[in-house]
C-alpha cells in the first residue's frame, strides 16, 4: 500500500469514525430522564421546607405562649440535616448544576437556624422556669398570712400588677415593661409582704427574667429574619425548570438523532447504490480486460512457441552444416522473419508486460486510478501496434518463417537416421538411438573430437522421441563448442537408474564459472558472442526434460570441463504435457 492509498484510508476511517462518534453522541443526549431521581429530590426539597415551617411554628407558638411545653419532636435538628444530605447525593447523581450551586448555601442556612433554634429553646425553657417560680411566689404570698393582716386589696393590687406585667413582659420583651415590673418588685420588697421568705422566690424568678428574656427576644427576631422557606421554593421551581429544560433537550437531541439516523441511511443507500453500480461495471471491464490479456496471453504462447520452434530450427542448422547448400535458402526466409520478429519483440515483450501489471492490479484490486492509468497505457500501445500494422506484419513474418521451417522439415525427412526428430506423437523410444541419430546428424561437427561411448543395456522409456532428441542436440552441441578445436573428448553414457535412465554428457572443454552455472537455464541467458546464440536452448531442455517427470543435473570445474547428467523415467507423470 502506497502513502496515497494509505492516507485516503486513514481520511475514509477518520469520517467514519466521526460519524459513528456524532450518532452516539445523539443517542447518548437522547437517553431518558430518571425521573425517579428527579422527584426524589423534589420530595426531599418539599420535606426540608416541611421541617423550616414546623420550626417556625415551633417558635412563634413558645413566643405566644411561654408557659407552653417543647415539642421536641416538632424541631428535630437532625432529620433536617439528614434530608439535605440525600439531596446532595441525588444532586450528584442527576447532576443538576442549580442544586450543586445552591445548596452548600442552604445548608449552611439550616443549619445555622437549627443552632439558633436550639438556643431559642433553650433560652425558652430558662424563662419558663422563672416565669413559673414568679407564678409561685405570687400565689404563696396571696396565701400568706402576713399578706392577710395587711391590707388585702392593696397586696393583691401589687401582685397581680406584677403577674400582669411578667406575662407582658416575657411575651413581648419591651424595654418600658421591664423598667414597669422592675418598679412593681421594688414596691413590693418595700412592704412588709416583700420580708416573706415567698418573696425570694418571686425577686429571683423576676431578676432571671429580666436578664434571660432580651436573649430570647433577640434571637426570635434572628430566627423572624433567616426564612429559608422562599428559598427553597424558588430551589424547587429553578429544580423544576432544570428538569423541564433537560427534557426539552433530550427531546431536541431525539430529532437530531431521528434526522442524523435517515441521512445515514440515505447515505448507506446511495453508496450501495454506488457500490452496485461500481461493481457491475467492474466485472464487466474485467471480462473485456480478461479477453483481451486471454488473447494477449495467446498472441504470447504462439511467440513463445516460435521462439521455441526457432531454437530447434537454430540446433538443427548449427548440426547440418554439411547439408547447409541445400537449406541455405530456407533458413534465409527463417532468418529474415527472426531478424524482423526481434525488432518488434521489444514492444510486443513492453505490451505483454503492461498487461502482466494491469493483471496484477486486477488481482489486487485496491487502487482504482493506478488500474485506469495501466488500461489507459495498455490500450494506447495496442492502438499503436494496430495503428503501424506490427502484429499483421508479424503474422506475415511468422509465415515466411514457417515457410521455411516446411522446407527445412522436407530436406531433414530426408536423413534418415534422424527421421524421429519432427514426429509429435508419444511412444516407446531407446534414449542409445537417439543419441546414436544425434552423433550422426552432427558428424561433421566432430570431425575433430573423441567420442567415447558408454551406453548400458537400458529398457526402453515413453516419451515424446522428438523432443528428447532435441534435448540430446543441444547439449552435444553445446559440448562441442566448449571444447577446444584438436583435443576435444566426449563422453556419452548411459545406464539404468532408479526406475528411470540416466544420460550423462561430458566434456573436457573450459567448463563454467561458479556464478554462471546458477544462469544457464534461465530463458535468453548464453555466455557467446552476440548473434551466435539465443540462450533458449538449455531453457527449452530443461523444460522438456521436467515435462517428462525428469531432471537435469549439471557439474563444473573452469578449465577441466562439464558434466550433465539427464535422468528420465520410464513412464512420464500421468499430468505430463509433452509436446512434439
Amino acid at each position: 500500500m502506497n502513502r496515497v492509498e494509505f492516507s485516503q484510508n486513514a481520511l475514509v476511517g477518520l469520517v467514519v469514525a466521526v460519524m459513528l462518534g456524532v450518532l452516539a453522541f445523539l443517542y447518548n443526549k437522547t437517553q431518558a430522564v430518571d425521573l425517579g431521581e428527579q422527584n426524589e429530590v423534589m420530595r426531599l426539597l418539599s420535606e426540608v421546607k416541611e421541617i423550616d415551617t414546623r420550626w417556625d411554628l415551633e417558635v412563634q407558638r413558645l413566643q405566644d405562649n411561654p408557659r407552653s411545653a417543647t415539642d421536641r419532636d416538632g424541631v428535630r435538628v437532625n432529620t433536617g440535616d439528614k434530608a439535605l444530605r440525600d439531596i446532595t447525593r441525588f444532586a450528584q447523581l442527576t447532576n443538576s448544576k442549580m442544586l450543586s450551586g445552591g445548596l452548600t448555601e442552604l445548608r449552611a442556612t439550616i443549619q445555622q437556624k437549627s443552632d439558633w433554634v436550639q438556643q431559642f429553646k433553650d433560652e425558652q425553657g430558662k424563662n419558663k422556669i422563672a416565669l413559673q417560680n414568679v407564678m409561685d411566689g405570687i400565689k404563696q404570698l396571696k396565701l400568706a398570712p402576713a399578706a392577710q393582716k395587711n391590707s388585702h386589696a392593696e397586696v393583691s393590687q401589687s401582685l397581680n400588677l406584677i403577674e400582669e406585667s411578667v406575662l407582658t413582659y416575657v411575651v413581648e420583651g419591651k424595654e418600658n415593661q421591664a423598667l414597669a415590673l422592675h418598679a412593681a418588685t421594688q414596691e413590693l420588697q418595700k412592704s412588709a409582704v416583700g420580708k416573706l421568705p415567698q418573696a425570694d422566690m418571686l425577686m429571683q424568678g423576676v431578676e432571671a427574667l429580666l436578664a434571660n428574656v432580651p436573649s430570647q427576644h433577640a434571637l426570635f427576631a434572628k430566627l423572624a429574619t433567616l426564612t429559608t422557606g422562599p428559598r427553597l421554593t424558588s430551589m424547587n421551581m429553578a429544580f423544576n425548570n432544570e428538569l423541564e429544560k433537560a427534557l426539552q433537550e433530550k427531546e431536541l437531541y431525539r430529532i437530531y438523532l431521528v434526522y442524523y439516523a435517515a441521512a445515514l441511511l440515505v447515505l448507506l443507500g446511495y453508496l450501495g447504490v454506488k457500490l452496485k453500480s461500481a461493481n457491475q461495471t467492474l466485472e464487466h471491464r474485467v471480462e473485456e480486460r480478461t479477453r483481451d490479456l486471454s488473447n494477449a496471453l495467446m498472441h504470447l504462447k504462439e511467440s513463445e512457441a516460435q521462439l521455441i520452434q526457432s531454437e530447434k530450427m537454430s540446433s538443427l542448422g548449427q548440426m547440418v552444416a554439411g547439408v547447409a547448400h541445400e537449406i541455405n535458402t530456407p533458413l534465409a526466409y527463417v532468418k529474415n522473419s527472426l531478424g524482423r520478429v526481434s525488432e518488434q519483440m521489444p514492444n510486443i515483450l513492453e505490451v505483454v508486460a503492461t498487461f502482466e501489471h494491469l493483471l496484477a492490479q486486477l488481482k489486487a484490486g485496491n487502487d482504482s486510478q493506478g488500474l485506469s492509468d495501466t488500461f489507459q497505457k495498455a490500450t494506447s500501445m495496442l492502438g499503436s501496434l494496430k495503428q503501424h500494422h506490427a502484429l499483421d506484419e508479424l503474422d506475415g513474418l511468422v509465415k515466411d518463417g514457417l515457410f521455411g521451417t516446411q522446407q527445412v522439415a522436407e530436406i531433414v525427412s530426408n536423413l534418415k537416421d534422424f527421421s524421429r526428430l519432427d514426429r509429435s506423437k508419444v511412444t516407446h523410444f531407446n534414449l542409445n538411438d537417439g543419441l546414436n541419430s544425434t552423433l550422426m546428424l552432427g558428424k561433421h561437427l566432430l570431425k575433430s573430437v573423441s567420442i567415447d561411448k558408454q551406453f548400458g543395456d537400458i529398457p526402453e522409456i515413453t516419451c515424446s522421441p522428438s523432443q528428447i532428441n532435441q534435448v540430446f542436440l543441444n547439449l552435444v552441441t553445446n559440448a562441442v563448442q566448449a571444447m577446444p578445436d584438436e583435443r576435444g573428448a566426449l563422453v556419452l553414457t548411459t545406464k539404468a537408474e532408479a526406475d528411470g535412465v540416466a544420460v550423462v554428457v561430458q566434456d573436457n572443454g573450459k567448463g563454467i564459472p561458479p556464478e554462471v552455472i546458477k544462469k544457464i537455464f534461465d530463458p535468453f541467458f548464453t555466455t557467446k558472442e552476440i548473434g551466435k546464440g539465443t540462450g533458449l536452448g538449455l531453457s527449452i531442455s530443461f523444460k522438456i526434460v521436467q515435462q517428462h517427470g525428469g531432471n537435469i543435473k549439471v557439474e563444473s570445474k573452469p578449465g577441466v570441463g562439464t558434466k550433465f547428467t539427464v535422468w528420465l523415467p520410464l513412464n512420464p507423470p500421468a499430468d505430463a504435457h509433452l509436446e512434439g
